[in-house]
């Protein structure tokens, strides 16, 4: 009598499982976005992510709202720090959300609405910071027009990409691109289909070869212009080569950050299978919610104006000695 008690406690009383909660298919092991009944004990995998999303919300509200409110911070490149802002901020806000579903409501649905909501916030992060990297590359390339209308258009059309796909992506698991129906066919993150998720993948690789190779031509532009410089002054001066060193080396860390957060989980989502560990898929995924963690740190925070804006918000008696321009990506 007692253990029919318990066994009916257990059907009606837990919550439902994560969307990377390992569970037992058909004798295979996989990462469930919604399924099976499980105790009440939280999974600390599940907490990491959920706080890293609370830190990555946090830090990208005030870049969002600093963008939103300050007037001098609307040409092309802060209104692509403001695209990235926003989408990590969606993204840290759907790892707080998945967190919180997975233990109060027992729904394929809203599994699929998370994960479509989760792969379209990540994928407008990813291609945001394609879009920087195209906007730094113009502001080297076309320097004495890059503050012109033109710039200005191809920036919209790089944002109406940026999110088109993404939203295309993400709307591809709840239209029926899964595989609730045909469990043989899951990815190491269920119910992404293994197709699904090599597509995701894949997209992740060409956006990081056409990053490094843009940030390569920076490079080559950005010593050249050093070289320039010295040969009109007949010398090469200390603080020019200090400057060189410091942006080939900037640049080195952004590509370095965004490799070291993504490459692993997009290398184990083409190799994984299903029947593999979850603790290997969350020990790669974890990695990659850093970089939108890190993402405002590089893009916003070390920015002056948005230093400035920062000072004028927390503190209102912040006064600027000098005047005040908005700066090109290739000054800043």
């Amino acid at each position: 009598m007692n253990e029919s008690g318990a066994l009916n406690e257990s059907a009606l009383g837990s919550p439902s499982s994560s969307w990377l909660e390992a569970e037992a298919l058909d004798g295979n092991r996989s990462l469930a976005l919604s399924s099976a009944a499980l105790d009440f004990r939280v999974n600390p995998w599940d907490i990491m992510l959920c706080l890293s999303g609370t830190v990555i919300a946090c830090e990208n509200a005030i870049v969002v709202a600093i963008i939103f409110y300050s007037p001098t911070l609307r040409n092309p490149m802060f209104v692509l720090i403001g695209s990235l802002a926003t989408a990590d901020l969606l993204a840290g806000m759907g790892l707080i959300l998945n967190f919180a579903f997975q233990y109060l409501v027992s729904s394929e649905t809203i599994s699929l609405i998370t994960v479509g909501f989760l792969v379209s916030s990540f994928t407008a992060s990813i291609s945001s910071l394609l879009a920087i990297t195209v906007d730094r590359y113009l502001s080297l390339y076309n320097a004495l027009t890059y503050f012109s209308e033109k710039t200005l258009h191809y920036v919209h059309l790089m944002l109406l990409g940026t999110w088109g796909a993404s939203l295309a992506l993400g709307l591809m698991p709840v239209l029926g691109w899964n595989c609730l129906q045909d469990e043989s066919s899951c990815s190491i993150v269920r119910p992404l289909k293994r197709s699904n998720l090599t597509v995701l993948a894949a997209s992740f690789f060409v956006i990081f070869i056409l990053m490094l190779s843009l940030y390569f031509k920076i490079c080559k532009i950005v010593c050249r212009h050093a070289h320039q410089i010295a040969l009109q002054q007949h010398f090469f001066t200390t603080s020019h080569y200090v400057a060189t060193k410091k942006g080939v080396s900037t640049l080195a860390i952004i590509l370095g950050t965004f490799g070291f957060s993504w490459l692993p989980f997009a290398i184990y989502c083409l190799v994984g299978e299903r029947e593999y560990p979850p603790v290997y898929t969350y020990a790669t995924l974890l990695p990659a919610t850093y970089n939108s963690m890190i993402n405002p740190i590089i893009y916003a925070y070390r920015n002056p104006e948005i230093q400035r804006s920062l000072y004028m918000l927390f503190c209102g008696c912040f006064h600027s000695n000098g005047s005040y321009r908005s700066r090109s990506p290739s000054e800043v």
